[in-house]
């Protein structure tokens, strides 16, 4: 799927985009659709059935609430089918085997196991697909009554497998009439070529360094190597998601859709309510809206805020994959934001910035061992190693790669901060005219150096499409 989503990218996106401006704005949604279902085929064109069949039974759903709107029990009927089926495939295809394993392992029995492939993005577009049916259920948005434009919302390309999760909300007006011109597009290709390098000179090039240390056996690496392979792929999934979500963000600019920001330099935080503030922000958007505010938030006392708080970590760690590993990863925030609203939060606003910031930033990182080890035995015997439990705080394989990758990793945690935008705002504002034509050249040389980087790369993951 990666090399198809970049074969489309290169070779099929310009004649879509060719397609979109020179056809007549009424056919501009079909555009979408017909482009959205291709790219999605392109990878898994059985599991396109399962995406159809999620966008059929939300449009069919939307369509009868808006019918009968006089009827409150028929109206919450048929917002329940849609709920109900939309998590209905999600735990078919994504939780049926963490299930049936977890039950056998309790209770001894043996229930085969049908280890179903997950369709790629089920995540993104069950729940971007479901939000448009609550969201008409409590009267935030009108009902959408053509079939090819609320498909096209679902199978809006740029963002269909990795998000963001753009809700209906975000794109109603947009759906039936955009414009599109010159400025959106030239800040859309901005936007994507920041992602595609992103993705492509940084994820790609700290990702190996943690391809290698994962790859070692736990129990006998140097506490050195430990924290340098984590450390890589804390920057890896960080420049892999956010820089996927530029992309897509700047695609949507470049057909007239405005797509809600999904990252705001979370590595800043001073906190983690802040960074989750600012990491993957449209998935705490979801869950705020649709699960902590009705089942009641902040409303209902401390115990019942901090009961919610877990309840929302939970599903968020289950939403990243069927595994006690994820469920635990996202237990771990929810105890650490229900403690800074115990009070530690003012603690920590009191504390000198830099302190409050490596506070953050480790704790994030510890989070990381959670989310990328396979088991739970794996996660505890490398945290260990990050303590010196193998005796060994530093070998000439922790040298190694520190010296070989000191630019890479110096690159990233610069990239990471805001600095490099508050330097070219500067820039901009001193030298108007001479960063008018800088900028162009700029992108085509980074255009031009990802390219080469993909013809040449072996090594090309993109981490959020497996969920």
């Amino acid at each position: 799927m990666v090399f198809s989503s970049l074969v489309f990218l290169y070779f099929f996106l310009p004649i879509t985009m060719i397609l979109y401006f020179v056809l007549p704005d009424k056919f501009r949604n079909l555009v979408i659709l017909v482009s959205g279902l291709f790219f999605y085929a392109w990878g898994e064109p059985k599991y396109i059935l399962v995406m159809m069949l999620s966008t059929a039974i939300d449009y069919t759903a939307g369509r009868l609430i808006d019918h009968f709107d006089g009827s409150p029990k028929k109206r919450m009927a048929f917002l329940l089918v849609s709920v109900i089926m939309n998590l209905g495939l999600l735990a078919v295809f994504k939780y049926s085997s963490f299930f049936i394993t977890t039950v056998n392992s309790l209770l001894g029995t043996n229930i085969p196991d049908p280890q179903l492939p997950l369709p790629i993005g089920i995540s993104f577009y069950t729940f971007q697909s479901m939000s448009y049916t609550i969201d008409l259920y409590l009267r935030k948005i009108k009902v959408q009554k053509n079939f090819i434009s609320f498909t096209s919302y679902v199978t809006l390309f740029p963002q269909i497998v990795a998000g963001p999760i753009v809700r209906y909300e975000d794109v109603a007006n947009e759906i039936d009439s955009r414009t599109v011109n010159v400025s959106k597009v030239s800040e859309g290709i901005g936007k994507f070529l920041k992602g595609l390098a992103k993705k492509v000179l940084l994820a790609n090039n700290i990702g190996l360094i943690w391809t290698q240390v994962k790859a070692m056996d736990f129990t006998e690496i140097s506490a050195a190597t430990a924290w340098l392979g984590i450390l890589a792929f804390t920057f890896q999934i960080y420049f892999d998601f956010s820089g996927y979500s530029d992309m897509a963000i700047g695609l949507g600019k470049m057909l007239g859709f405005n797509f809600p920001i999904n990252f705001d330099h979370p590595y800043t935080s001073k906190s983690i309510s802040e960074f989750w503030r600012r990491w993957h922000i449209t998935l705490g958007s979801w869950f705020r809206e649709y699960v902590y505010i009705p089942l009641g938030g902040n409303r209902k006392g401390l115990a019942r805020t901090i009961f919610n708080t877990f309840v929302v970590w939970a599903l968020t760690g289950l939403w990243h994959g069927a595994s006690w590993n994820f469920v635990l990863w996202g237990l771990y925030f929810g105890i650490l934001i229900a403690i800074e609203r115990f009070g530690w939060g003012k603690i920590l606003a009191k504390l000198p910035q830099g302190i409050s910031m490596l506070y953050t930033f480790v704790l994030v990182i510890f989070g990381w061992v959670l989310f990328d080890t396979n088991t739970l035995t794996d996660a505890w015997t490398f945290l260990k190693a990050m303590f010196g439990a193998n005796g060994v705080a530093g070998d000439s394989t922790s040298m190694y790669l520190f010296m070989n990758n000191i630019v890479i990793y110096a690159v990233c945690f610069f990239a990471s901060t805001n600095i490099f935008t508050v330097v070219t705002s500067k820039m901009d504002k001193k030298n108007p005219i001479i960063n008018k034509y800088a900028a162009p050249i700029a992108q085509v040389c980074v255009l031009m150096i990802c390219t080469a980087y993909l013809v040449d790369a072996t090594y090309n993951p993109f981490l959020y499409f497996r969920f």
